[in-house]
């Protein structure tokens, strides 16, 4: 059944391509339709209509946002109407659901109002979650303005995402909608590991009793007896409390893995080896999906891994440390930060000597100069907006740290992806750059850490002086 209608929708064009591009996402969880037709299949059916040219890539978007918004509103607001009164009816006649059905219904209501926001948002990334959680949500009289936000946020990111992915995968779309289902369940797993860990460290009393437990295990003891001092070390090296405990160890093996990353792709590239063998496939690629108001998203894009726009925000973000918590520190850090990545790349470049792309597959309007490897785009907006995300999140709730670190995370992906499509940079020049800016924001995390450690600098939580 499904392949049948995916052809039918392959056939379409204009308004009625568009029309069923938003009411497929809108039907998923206001009908249920998500349980027979996933709504993620039409978006990305969107995005392969784009590509073959029946509608614009920015009504397939549009259409795919709107209607996971509207579809996701009717869901909640048929459970806010309807869901209490269907508990209460035929199915709270059940003992299970009889029994303090309403001390039931009133913790649930406190607990979506308090954090049921990670799962509107989270929710919409997996099939089955999308169609159940806006009702839960409506059910338990979560604050709707709450909902819309998380709601809106989580339909522009699935819906635009999808759509692109199908407009990026052309014809070759079947291959990307089998993926992307086992990626939806992936980081819906991801999502739970994370939590769960996050829960671990916050609740510290928690994880020194399993700790404890652990340790008084015969192997264990038997390990403490033997080798004293490398317990001792170890427990040092994974206290959650101490800022050179787990964050500077979690800090030293990712700054291990990109001088590992960045020292294999300068291999490659001047031994002509292995992974620069990607370059002509992925440019090809790239020539082959071009259009126009993506060039202009890339266009824009670019800009955010320049000087010309990192230095006008550093000073701004600086300025605003330094008039709100009159601290200078974080300005200076991210200053620091770009000098350093900048001498790095500047110092990689004439080494390795690698040319850019050729002149004929550049977009018109810009003036690429220089060696190639590594761009300096890429690494500057690895260590400069890294650096940003984690100043700016610091000390703030665990969403907010983690929306933080996601939006950074999109920026330097974008602009990476923009000097390719531009023609600025060969793929793994971007790779080799956002490894050297990984290398770099770890160094300077370290230390950071370790001066936390003296008491120079608190990295783990805001300043508390404010500007009265």
């Amino acid at each position: 059944m499904i392949g049948s209608i995916t052809e039918r929708i392959l056939q379409l064009h204009g308004f009625a391509a568009l029309a069923l591009i938003f009411a497929l996402p809108a039907l998923e969880s206001s009908a249920f339709v998500g349980f027979l037709f996933p709504g993620e299949i039409a978006v990305l059916l969107g995005g392969v209509l784009a590509f073959q040219g029946r509608i614009t890539l920015p009504e397939a978007i549009a259409a795919a946002v709107l209607g996971a918004i509207v579809g996701d509103t009717i869901g909640y607001l048929i459970g806010r109407r309807f869901g209490r009164s269907l508990l209460r009816g035929t199915l709270g006649k059940l003992p299970v659901i009889r029994t303090d059905l309403e001390h039931h219904l009133d913790r649930a209501q406190d607990y979506v109002q308090r954090k049921g926001g990670r799962a509107v948002f989270f929710g919409r990334f997996t099939a089955a979650l999308r169609v159940l959680v806006p009702g839960l949500a409506g059910m338990s009289e979560m604050h709707y303005p709450t909902f819309l936000f998380y709601n809106a946020v989580g339909g522009a990111l699935w819906g635009a995402g999808f759509v692109l992915l199908g407009y990026a995968a052309g014809d070759g779309w079947r291959h990307v909608e089998h993926v992307a289902g086992k990626l939806g369940f992936a980081l819906l797993a991801l999502v739970v590991i994370g939590l769960v860990i996050a829960r671990l460290v916050r609740d510290n009393e928690r994880l020194h009793a399993f700790g404890d437990r652990l340790a008084a295990t015969p192997p264990m003891a038997w390990f403490r007896r033997h080798f004293p001092t490398h317990v001792t070390w170890a427990r040092h090296r994974l206290d959650p409390r101490s800022p050179a405990g787990f964050p500077l160890t979690i800090t030293v093996a990712v700054g291990a893995m990109s001088a590992w990353a960045f020292g294999a792709l300068t291999q490659d590239i001047v031994a002509h080896e292995e992974s620069i063998r990607l370059d002509p496939q992925v440019e090809r690629w790239v020539l082959a999906h071009r259009a126009g108001a993506l060039t202009a998203v890339m266009k824009t894009a670019t800009w955010l891994g320049s000087t010309v726009v990192l230095v006008p925000v550093i000073v701004l973000v600086g300025g605003w440390f330094l008039w709100r918590r009159r601290d200078w520190r974080p300005g200076a850090k991210l200053a620091a930060v770009l000098a350093a990545v900048v001498l790095a790349y500047d110092i990689a470049k004439p080494a390795v000597g690698r040319p850019r792309p050729p002149v004929s597959d550049r977009i018109g309007g810009f003036v690429f100069s220089g060696w190639a490897f590594p761009s300096g785009h890429a690494a500057q907006a690895m260590a400069v907006w890294g650096l940003l995300a984690l100043l700016v999140v610091a000390g703030r709730p665990l969403l907010q740290r983690v929306a933080g670190v996601v939006v950074a995370a999109l920026v330097v992906a974008t602009v990476g992806a923009s000097r390719v499509y531009l023609g600025a940079h060969w793929f793994t020049d971007v790779l080799g750059g956002f490894a050297l800016g990984g290398l770099v924001l770890s160094i300077a995390l370290a230390v950071l850490l370790k001066w936390e450690q003296t008491g120079g600098v608190n990295l783990t939580r805001p300043s508390q002086s404010r500007r009265t």
